[in-house]
């Protein structure tokens, strides 16, 4: 009777322990304090890539003169006096970075952007266009492709499309459909391609708040998240698609032992 006791006070010690344990790795952003430590933080700028397409728009007070620099194909005839028109029809079309980096502009010819930010890319461009126009022009440069995709233990797995110029890993969990229950937080892998074409892949802890502070939490172009499912998950993945087969050899293995019993007596 003693021995029946400790036995149950020890499973129930265990199922208590364990249970404290997957509690704890369910939960994110956990020891926040370690962001209270950095006095500085650094904000984010997104960095233009090759394959990235930006939509670029100049304007000046004279909107012919503005004109030749901002792409106006499927402008109606009547609207290519009309600044407003001629900026509404350049959304349409954007400029794609090419493998080295730069772009085709009306009249500037190829521009290396690879590296800048929006702002710093508005810049160069803005100085470029000094010596053809007598005002500083407005140019507007936004990224109109930056997507990324979300795999795995997640409530809506696939490809994403924002008009944000950054967005966290947590963003990106968000739209889609956050991690699971059966999900692990401690080893989130993120792949991603950089410039030069080299892929790598990098693991993210999201139990920990730390992760705030990896160069890795800002999401870029066509990054790839892959959320890991738990053993438990995949065990009982396992058990299900093979509980048909193992009824089956059950009922087999119930009828001959019957049959033997039976010719037996």
């Amino acid at each position: 009777m003693k021995i029946r006791k400790v036995v149950c006070m020890l499973t129930l010690s265990t199922l208590l322990v364990s249970g404290c344990t997957s509690y704890q790795k369910s939960l994110y952003l956990q020891n926040e304090q370690v962001l209270n430590e950095s006095l500085e933080g650094q904000l984010y700028d997104f960095r233009i890539m090759p394959k990235d397409e930006l939509t670029i728009l100049v304007s000046t007070t004279d909107p012919e003169a503005s004109a030749p620099f901002y792409r106006k194909i499927g402008q109606s005839k009547e609207g290519s006096s009309n600044n407003t028109v001629g900026m509404q029809d350049a959304k349409l079309l954007a400029y794609l970075v090419d493998n080295q980096g730069c772009i085709d502009f009306p009249v500037l010819g190829n521009l290396k952007v690879m590296g800048l930010t929006n702002r710093e890319c508005e810049a160069l461009i803005r100085e470029k266009l000094q010596p053809y126009l007598k005002e500083t022009p407005n140019v507007t440069v936004r990224t109109s492709n930056y997507k990324f995709s979300v795999l795995g233990e997640v409530g809506r797995p696939g490809t994403y499309t924002t008009d944000a110029e950054k967005v966290t890993i947590f963003e990106a969990l968000a739209q889609a459909g956050d991690m699971t229950l059966f999900s692990v937080r401690d080893d989130v892998q993120l792949l991603r391609e950089d410039s030069t074409g080299v892929r790598r892949v990098y693991h993210l802890n999201l139990n920990e708040a730390n992760v705030a502070q990896s160069p890795y939490f800002y999401l870029q172009q066509n990054d790839v998240v892959y959320v890991k499912p738990t053993k438990a998950k995949v065990r009982t993945n396992t058990f299900n698609s093979n509980s048909s087969m193992w009824i089956t050899l059950l009922s087999i293995v119930t009828s001959i032992t019957s049959l033997v019993l039976a010719i037996s007596k």
